[in-house]
């Protein structure tokens, strides 16, 4: 088992007792300073308008979020082979003049993560997740962030907290999912890619999703539409529910598809690569 003095928990429900610490301030060899326990709430139910959260998705499973206060992050971006990303994001010296604060990476697959080192080398930006991970893609140590399930750590005005995901990876390590709390209370989950599975009723108890950036690809190699949609009715509440992980390649499923799964629920929105969309 790794030990990591970062932010390292077995359990999903020692979120409540994690501490939070400065990502700016921390790297997979530092333990984090100890604060108050993490525990999300929502306020997306109030009845006057809230800034937008922008969310910008770049094909399969990559993202660009944007928090109300201007912190962005990156999660999973594979571009430059990806073919369902935009020509126009495929240049990763883009992300040069637009740094992310930081890239999060749910596992090590090639189709989630091989672009992340030049990500990093362009961006100098800290990378998080396992440190196995870390060390397999060979980022730089001031760059890694060390994190594993029940780990919470704040980026900006972001709170990030690593939740489990039901999926393989590569070398070592063990795939995560992620969620963020925005400073209103507000908050996304990430899947990753995952199965559908009984702690998803823990993250719906703990941070109560607003906007969930689900996989629903299936293939052979996770949930696919039906699952997913049964994952939504059984766990979640969200406002919005944007798919993804579907129709980059075979076997996956096709938009087509996932479509039929969702063509009852009105907060499913089905966004173009390079499309951005705001809550």
């Amino acid at each position: 088992m790794h030990r990591s003095r970062a932010f390292a928990s077995p359990l999903l429900t020692s979120l409540l007792l994690v501490a939070t610490a400065p990502l700016a301030h921390a790297s997979s060899t530092n333990a984090p300073s100890k604060g108050s326990p993490i525990r999300a709430t929502s306020t997306a139910r109030a009845t006057k308008a809230l800034p937008a959260i922008q969310v910008t998705w770049l094909g399969h499973a990559a993202f660009e979020v944007r928090s109300p206060g201007g912190t962005r992050l990156l999660i999973d971006p594979w571009l430059k082979e990806n073919p369902s990303t935009p020509t126009a994001w495929k240049d990763l010296a883009r992300f040069a003049q637009e740094k992310p604060a930081a890239i999060l990476v749910t596992h090590a697959h090639g189709d989630h993560a091989s672009d992340v080192p030049e990500l990093a080398r362009v961006t100098g930006a800290l990378v998080v997740t396992t440190g196995e991970h870390l060390r397999a893609m060979k980022i730089p140590e001031p760059q890694q962030y060390s994190v594993n399930v029940g780990g919470g750590f704040l980026v900006g005005d972001i709170q990030v907290h690593a939740v489990p995901a039901m999926h393989s990876t590569e070398p070592g390590g063990r795939p995560l999912g992620y969620v963020l709390t925005f400073a209103d209370g507000r908050s996304l989950y990430h899947t990753g890619d995952t199965w559908l599975f009984g702690d998803m009723s823990l993250i719906q108890e703990l941070f109560h999703p607003d906007i969930l950036l689900l996989a629903t690809g299936g293939g052979r190699w996770a949930m696919g539409p039906d699952a997913a949609a049964l994952a939504v009715r059984k766990y979640f509440r969200p406002s919005l529910i944007i798919p993804m992980h579907y129709g980059t390649f075979e076997p996956l499923s096709t938009e087509a598809q996932v479509r039929a799964a969702f063509q009852a629920d009105r907060r499913v929105r089905f966004l173009t690569p390079g499309e951005q969309t705001a809550l």
